[in-house]
């Protein structure tokens, strides 16, 4: 099991809230954004990265500041967050190093692509104080996770290299032809292969979808020892969001990082709006989740 370095500890301490749980506001998404932006794929095609940084700007100043940490992607976000004073000096900063998509092999499988040129050494420079990566696993296939595992080990190498933080996420997916029905009941098994799968390669801090059962919850907990992990929201709604993190923290979670679960229904092309939705709609939510945090979590 890979341990933090002091610095990565230092780090992972910028991430979280007061209480040593982490509580990572995400708003890395660009392809999901435009979706939520405008209705059709012309008008989502429209909105620039611009808008897109504009409308993280503000999710980072009204919400991400009663939060531990912020994550954003390099191309819309940074370093314009910083450089503009939008960030809080008390927020952490996660940089999100996967570009949006997907590549697909014949066999349909997903092949992960970052963002070219945003190495530790960039995260640095941009004012991070660590990052994110995502991939795509299933656990089951393993042939499906070999270039997407060795992409994992080449950046968690690299960011051992220049001792900086790094947050391995991975996402799971059907296969080609999988029933829906099957692939829902492989879920948990999935999850837990996956979690195995990155700590394998050497992960120190995991994002990783709800397990799916306390079970399983349990067994990832187990499974990582003294590697913290995080449950994202993947975009559910919000009721069912604190469901999930009720059960993660009551079975050994370190926290949370969550997004469009917070402010999918609050963005909006009228900054007045999205402000105005932001506080009144997403700073409560946010307020429950830290409230489910507070109950279970152990420092």
């Amino acid at each position: 099991m890979s341990a933090m370095t002091t610095a990565e500890r230092r780090a992972y301490a910028q991430i979280c809230g007061e209480d040593g749980a982490m509580m990572v506001i995400a708003c890395d998404q660009r392809g999901g954004m435009r979706t939520l932006l405008a209705k059709t794929p012309e008008d989502q095609a429209k909105i620039g990265n611009d808008v897109l940084g504009l409308t993280k700007m503000d999710i980072t100043a009204h919400l991400a500041r009663h939060a531990g940490c912020v994550l954003v992607d390099p191309i819309c976000a940074v370093p314009g967050l910083v450089d503009q004073g939008v960030l809080h000096r008390s927020t952490g900063l996660l940089i999100g190093l996967d570009a949006s998509g997907f590549d697909l092999t014949p066999e349909g499988w997903r092949v992960s692509n970052m963002v070219p040129g945003i190495t530790a050494r960039r995260v640095r420079t941009l004012g991070g104080t660590g990052a994110k990566i995502m991939i795509y696993l299933r656990s089951d296939t393993p042939a499906a996770n070999t270039a997407n595992l060795a992409t994992l080990r080449d950046v968690i190498a690299d960011f051992a290299a220049e001792d900086v933080l790094l947050v391995v996420e991975f996402l799971t997916y059907a296969l080609p032809g999988e029933p829906p029905e099957t692939y829902a009941a492989n879920i948990s098994g999935l999850i837990e292969g996956g979690s195995r799968l990155c700590l394998d390669a050497g992960a120190k801090v995991l994002k990783i979808p709800y397990p799916g059962t306390p079970e399983a919850c349990a067994n990832i907990t187990e499974m990582c020892g003294p590697v913290p992990w995080a449950v994202l929201s993947a975009g559910v709604d919000h009721a069912t969001f604190l469901g999930q993190v009720e059960v993660s923290m009551a079975h050994g979670a370190s926290g949370v990082i969550a997004g469009r679960s917070l402010w999918k229904d609050c963005i909006s092309l009228d900054r007045a709006v999205t402000r105005h939705r932001l506080e009144t709609i997403a700073v409560p939510r946010l307020r429950e989740i830290q409230d489910v945090i507070a109950r279970h979590f152990r420092a």
